[in-house]
């Protein structure tokens, strides 16, 4: 398994709402690390029979909770973003254009 909050990896067989990362000992049970979380669906989840969960970093008693497979953009990883976008807008020693500098920084993101 992949913490949502930390990105480091750890063999858990099962999650129960008291699961904690081992390492930055983040709730486990939470929506950020679900399967049917997705930022900007109707109550962050594709799940429509779920009940509203306020926040989404907290450990929660949701009965349609699944672990998410892969990893996850974490807190730190969007930090390496926002630090790659700015070196990307104070660049101007490259010979690529803004747009292609932004398509690398966006593609290296997500590959």
């Amino acid at each position: 398994m992949i913490c949502w909050k930390c990105g480091k990896s750890f063999e858990e067989e099962s999650v129960f709402r008291s699961s904690e990362c081992p390492f930055c000992h983040a709730d486990l049970h939470v929506c950020r690390a679900c399967e049917f979380y997705e930022n900007g669906a109707h109550n962050n989840c594709r799940e429509s029979s779920a009940d509203m969960v306020n926040d989404k970093e907290r450990a929660n008693f949701c009965d349609y909770f699944r672990v998410k497979n892969g990893t996850e953009m974490t807190d730190n990883n969007t930090k390496s973003a926002a630090a790659a976008l700015f070196c990307l807008e104070s660049s101007t020693t490259s010979g690529k254009s803004k747009s292609d500098q932004a398509r690398d920084v966006f593609n290296s993101l997500f590959s």
